[in-house]
């Protein structure tokens, strides 16, 4: 019995939207490995493929073909020859599809960039499918899927060829959000508190394949210690596999995430390439681009900063949890976290791993805020050091249209939050000098994000408004 779809709302939606639509839909689902692609559409249409093949991974041009007409001849029950390329093998489907005596025919053909192995012409044989023919029959839907989203930005969904806004849908699917984690494990029967619900997002992010290795019977901890440090850890050597599978030269984008995960307010494009010995030109301006849409960094403004000077940060979880505590680490204890949970080192990851949670839930923050329908722009805040002050850094602003800008702290903790007079001192020091070097007129509202609360003491009443972890799972 399959199991339901958790969240994932809106790419329902458009599914439905194209099957019940009356003309041909080419659409386009992508996103990085492990995110849900397959099993969405998989779910969604359930038993009405009328063919369905997918490519395999490294393998060759003889091997894509070969699996596609045993799909092919199963799907159709008509022995089809095997053919040596893909014009011939997409006439056969077109064939095929042509006798079908159905309203609504569909067709999923997954990890599509996998089956344009090198000299195959698989784009110009889809191309021409596409546009000769199946475009023009409203019965038509077919879905494709890729991991390797740098393929199917370049090629299908950003392609300034024949199959150029031939896309009639696209969905990209991102990590779950704690919300859809929270349900996602209760359909799993793992009963766990929000803090450890938090905990295991801060480590594996909203990546249900990884989500669904967790196994109920264990604590977070015991799940951790068993994923990345047991013997036969699932999850230790699945960082080199992900970059190996999304990007054909890997190793300049795992070079990138690591230079990334030792500067955590992030890099500008031109202290990447420095540091990375990268050469002048466009190719490392596609690695970043690349990087983003598969959610591993993200780009963002510096308040007052020009387009130039934005900053990268690394945001991926998975990826911050595996640099910081698994890659070379040489040790043979496999109940590792279990053992560092007083650890300073922990302590220092949970703080910065929430603020990045945070992160992923601006619209939730908005939300609490009261200001989902005002526009703003997020960014954060640094200032140097000089004669005068000594810096400061904030890392969350929401500057909105309404002359309010909310200055986010972001807080970790086991209980509520105690600002003390040192805190509330430096608070205040960081507002004014904001005000000052910026020169805004507008209002500065402290805003504190933090697990359970402000604890009520003579400093909370500066705390213009609070969202606490609970508000994050909405």
């Amino acid at each position: 019995m399959a199991t339901a779809i958790i969240g994932r709302g809106q790419e329902q939606k458009i599914l439905g939207d194209c099957y019940k639509s009356d003309k041909a839909e080419l659409i386009a689902v992508y996103g990085r490995r492990r995110i849900g692609k397959t099993f969405l559409v998989k779910s969604f249409f359930k038993d009405k493929f009328d063919f369905y093949t997918t490519g395999i991974y490294k393998g060759t041009k003889s091997e894509q073909l070969q699996f596609f007409n045993k799909q092919l001849c199963e799907y159709s029950k008509v022995p089809y020859p095997q053919v040596d390329n893909w014009f011939d093998a997409f006439d056969q489907l077109k064939h095929y599809i042509s006798n079908i005596k159905k309203e609504k025919v569909v067709i999923f053909i997954d990890e599509l960039p996998w089956l344009d192995t090198p000299r195959s012409r698989f784009t110009k044989a889809f191309e021409l499918f596409w546009n000769s023919w199946a475009a023009d029959q409203s019965k038509i839907k077919l879905v494709v899927c890729g991991s390797a989203t740098t393929w199917m930005i370049s090629h299908l969904l950003g392609s300034k060829g024949g199959l150029h806004n031939r896309v009639t849908r696209r969905i990209k699917l991102s990590p779950f959000t704690l919300a859809e984690t929270e349900a996602y494990l209760k359909s799993q029967q793992i009963v766990w508190n929000r803090y450890q619900i938090a905990e295991a997002y801060m480590i594996l992010g909203g990546t249900p394949y990884y989500l669904q290795m967790l196994q109920k019977g264990y604590s977070l901890s015991q799940n951790i210690d068993y994923l990345f440090f047991s013997e036969n850890a699932e999850l230790r050597d699945e960082y080199d596999f992900l970059f190996r599978s999304l990007f054909n030269d890997s190793a300049i984008y795992r070079a990138t995430v690591e230079l990334l995960s030792k500067r955590a307010k992030g890099m500008t494009r031109a202290e990447m390439m420095k540091a990375l010995k990268q050469p002048e030109g466009g190719a490392f301006s596609d690695i970043l681009e690349n990087l983003c849409n598969c959610d591993f960094i993200r780009k963002y403004s510096a308040f007052g900063k020009k387009e130039r000077d934005v900053l990268y940060q690394l945001t991926d979880l998975y990826t911050l949890f595996y640099l910081r505590f698994v890659k070379n680490r040489n040790g043979r204890d496999e109940h590792l976290w279990s053992n560092m949970i007083d650890a300073p080192e922990r302590r220092t990851w949970c703080g910065y791993s929430f603020e990045q949670l945070c992160l992923h839930h601006i619209p939730q923050i908005k939300n609490k805020l009261g200001i989902s329908g005002i526009q703003s722009d997020v960014c954060s805040w640094t200032v140097a050091a000089d004669e005068n002050h000594k810096g400061a850094q904030i890392d969350l602003l929401i500057d909105r249209k309404d002359q309010v800008i909310n200055l986010c702290e972001m807080k970790y903790s086991t209980g509520e939050y105690e600002i003390t007079k040192r805190y509330n001192d430096e608070l205040q020091e960081r507002r004014e000098l904001f005000r000052s070097v910026t020169k805004t007129r507008k209002a500065l509202h402290l805003t504190m994000v933090t697990t359970y609360g402000i604890k009520e003491n003579p400093y909370s009443g500066m705390v213009q408004s609070q969202i606490t972890m609970d508000d994050l799972f909405k």
